[in-house]
């Protein structure tokens, strides 16, 4: 029994649980590191959240017909910032990589703010293109670090308690930062947004430190296995590695084909938006309203359902919930494609993967060394996931250039989630089989043979 379990058991022998510990399903030690995370996470997706909606808008006005090109130079992004990534995470421990990683990309967003705030009108279209690539190498960058550290931090059991309440910090951080840009991006200048995007991030720096100490302290790790130690390996062995485990393959493709059918619906809703409204403000705002309707159907999901739905339907069953959606959203879609159908759509869909989806997908990892938790799980966030945008923008392009009407693009879509599903159910039952060989034995080496 390892040293969580038996002080849950020695609390549970005190007392009964309270209501909120019964409700949330928190024991009372695992409060610190759960709080902590909280902040970690709110910070970044506030930061991420302030600027989405001027993304979307940069987008726009870039000219819908530029999106794909702008996706696959953020896939040779991901691809190319993965190397450095891959060399820090190699050299150096976890309170130090993080941190670095978190600034440089602050200096970055400074750097936008200082560009938007001095460019002529001309120059501000190539600045919204080359912002759009990096703030989508930026979110799935950050959000993925910050899980890479939960699920070296948390078990197997604590992450079906806990990854849904955790993943509600996030949350609460996305409807925050939604609500001031959609408050505020009237009024204040975009590079003023920016700014205080990038001073969350050093609150996050803040939040990791104390989460990776504190964490260690209550999990009791030996030195090798905590934040202080680095990890090792090689550079590649990221890329190296999930291709030599069929486990991890089948994650990188349940990513790959929920990326292409997030595409095929963003390119849907980016086109209604941009016949609906006229005006670049009223774009961003329209965005950062779907944002925050997106966030508010999450926390209900997150706060009183997430832990619940893992536990009754098992992680392929979990797992498998957003492709069942997916085939009646596309379905509905090619019977009535109208805004308010695409974006009811997006709502329902972005709220099932990060309510059940997106916790249910980090606890397949809980059960990996931690190598393949840091830079396989980063290679697969991040390239694996834009390798799926490239194909989904590329196939919006290619349903028009072969004469396709646009009611097929939903009817291919609804293809693609057929085959998620089966993917879904065969990596809940490996996880299963994996998690039941790793529990009797903290080593986990084997579970690359299998």
């Amino acid at each position: 029994m390892d040293a969580v379990s038996a002080a849950a058991e020695m609390t549970a022998t005190r007392r009964p649980p309270n209501l909120v510990e019964r409700m949330l399903q928190i024991r009372i030690e695992e409060w610190p590191v759960v709080c902590w995370s909280w902040l970690y996470i709110f910070a970044i997706l506030s930061s991420y959240y302030v600027m989405r909606p001027i993304r979307d808008q940069m987008g726009i006005s870039g000219g819908l017909e530029n999106l794909p090109w702008l996706f696959t130079a953020t896939l040779g992004g991901m691809i190319l910032l993965n190397i450095p990534f891959g060399w820090l995470v190699k050299r150096l421990p976890r309170t130090r990589f993080i941190p670095i990683t978190y600034r440089f990309f602050a200096i970055n967003i400074l750097a936008f703010a200082a560009a938007l705030h001095f460019a002529s009108p001309d120059e501000v279209t190539w600045i919204g293109r080359i912002f759009f690539v990096w703030l989508s190498i930026f979110n799935l960058f950050i959000v993925s670090i910050f899980w890479q550290t939960i699920v070296d931090v948390f078990t197997t059991e604590q992450g079906k308690r806990l990854f849904g309440i955790i993943a509600a910090g996030a949350t609460i951080g996305a409807i925050a930062g939604s609500a001031v840009t959609a408050l505020l991006a009237r009024s204040v200048p975009s590079w003023v947004l920016l700014v205080g995007a990038a001073a969350l991030l050093e609150v996050a720096v803040f939040g990791v430190r104390r989460l990776s100490r504190l964490s260690d302290r209550l999990n009791h790790v030996p030195f090798e296995q905590s934040g202080e130690e680095a990890i090792g390996g090689s550079v590649l062995s990221g890329l190296v590695r999930t291709f030599a485990s069929p486990y991890l393959v089948n994650i990188a493709l349940f990513l790959l084909l929920f990326a292409i059918t997030s595409t095929f619906l963003y390119f849907e809703q980016v086109s209604f938006t941009a016949k609906a409204f006229s005006s670049r403000g009223a774009q961003t705002a329209f965005f950062a309203m779907v944002d925050l309707m997106v966030n508010a159907l999450t926390l209900g999901l997150q706060v009183f359902l997430t832990g619940r739905v893992i536990r009754l339907l098992g992680i392929g069953g979990a797992l498998a919930a957003l492709p069942v959606l997916s085939i009646v959203g596309f379905a509905l879609v090619a019977f009535a494609p109208t805004l308010m159908v695409v974006v009811g759509f997006q709502v329902a869909r972005r709220a099932g993967n990060f309510g059940i989806a997106r916790p249910s997908r980090e606890i397949l990892f809980t059960v990996l060394p931690r190598e393949d938790r840091y830079k396989a799980k980063s290679v697969i966030d991040t390239v694996f996931y834009r390798l799926g945008d490239q194909f989904g923008a590329w196939g919006f392009g290619l349903v028009s250039a072969l004469g396709f009407a646009r009611g097929a693009l939903p009817e291919i879509a609804t293809a693609i989630s057929i085959a998620w599903l089966v993917n879904a159910v065969w990596l809940g039952r490996c996880q299963r089989r994996l998690a039941r060989i790793a529990e009797p034995n903290t080593s986990v080496s084997i579970l690359r043979e299998k």
